[in-house]
């Protein structure tokens, strides 16, 4: 009976462990969501300031125009 019992404990253990297992998760989806969205925002501001220093060094949006520096 022993072995019963120790059965039974065990995937009480294991009850446990998964659900904060799974709270776990869920907490690390949300920080990696709120992680790409910053990053998102981090990278457009960043496209914005390219195109801002090529309008100014080169007159135009277009990275392949390229000031003639001689």
């Amino acid at each position: 009976m022993s072995s019963l019992k120790e059965t039974i404990e065990k995937i009480k253990n294991l009850e446990v462990e998964k659900k904060n297992l799974l709270l776990e998760i869920e907490e690390l989806k949300k920080t990696a969501n709120e992680k790409a969205i910053a990053l998102e925002s981090e990278v457009g501001a960043l496209r914005d300031e390219v195109k801002s220093l090529r309008i100014a060094v080169n007159g135009s949006e277009d990275p392949t125009i390229k000031l003639n520096s001689s």
